[in-house]
């Protein structure tokens, strides 16, 4: 296992840096937590009531 320090002060180990590891996670996570908002929002599909009389608001007074 090689382990360097680069110019910037982060370490790199076995090529991979811990920035790039850092990120990966946090994308993965991202997905993760983006797929659980799709499958909640899903689930929560309601459709909207009807109303008993179908003539209720289909008249709309507009004075100009």
């Amino acid at each position: 296992m090689q382990i360097s320090s680069s110019s910037s002060g982060q370490s790199q180990v076995g090529g991979v840096s811990e920035e790039l590891r850092a990120a990966k996670l946090a994308k993965t996570q991202q997905e993760a937590e983006g797929k659980a908002a799709v499958e909640l929002l899903e689930s929560a599909n309601v459709s909207p009531p009807q109303s008993a009389d179908p003539a209720v608001g289909q008249n709309i007074n507009i004075k100009v």
